[in-house]
């Protein structure tokens, strides 16, 4: 991943790559990259104002799940 932890993401929410990352670790098994978003989404309310981040953390997500938690 090319972001920084403290870079935000969501602009809207001011949700960052840490806050993405921080939400996820508590999952022990990662089904898949929607059911992920929907979870992150619910603990850190992203891509809830006007949407313009979703395809960039559905991309993070799946990063995540395929390298793993950094």
């Amino acid at each position: 991943m090319d972001y920084k932890k403290n870079e935000i993401i969501c602009n809207c929410m001011q949700v960052s790559l840490f806050d993405i990352e921080d939400a996820m670790k508590d999952h022990q098994k990662f089904e898949d990259v929607e059911k992920e978003f929907q979870h992150v989404q619910e603990l850190t309310h992203c891509s809830t104002g006007c949407g313009g981040c979703h395809d960039k953390i559905i991309g993070i997500i799946s990063d995540i799940l395929h390298n793993g938690l950094n």
